[in-house]
């Protein structure tokens, strides 16, 4: 497992199976493992997602597209990390 904290100083786990779940469907992301843990630390932007506890976090220049977006669910003052996969354009 990999902690980090996001920019407000929020610990985000990223999980050896939340891992292998993004590599599994993303397998092109397998080498980007550092740059999912920038997006969270240091992201370019950071959206409200689709739930009210999710945030997404995106990295621009980062992964094998112009856009690495990292999905972070948060719960009792820490984050999760769904996961992560690039994107050509900024949504």
């Amino acid at each position: 497992m990999w902690i980090v904290e996001d920019k407000d100083g929020l610990p985000v786990e990223l999980t050896f199976e939340r891992w292998r779940h993004i590599v599994r469907a993303h397998p092109e992301l397998a080498r980007w493992r550092r740059s999912v843990l920038v997006a969270i630390r240091v992201p370019t932007k950071v959206h409200p997602g689709l739930e009210p506890n999710e945030r997404w976090h995106y990295l621009l220049g980062a992964g094998p597209n112009r856009w690495l977006k990292v999905v972070v669910a948060f719960e009792d003052g820490r984050g999760f990390v769904v996961t992560a996969f690039a994107r050509r354009a900024f949504p």
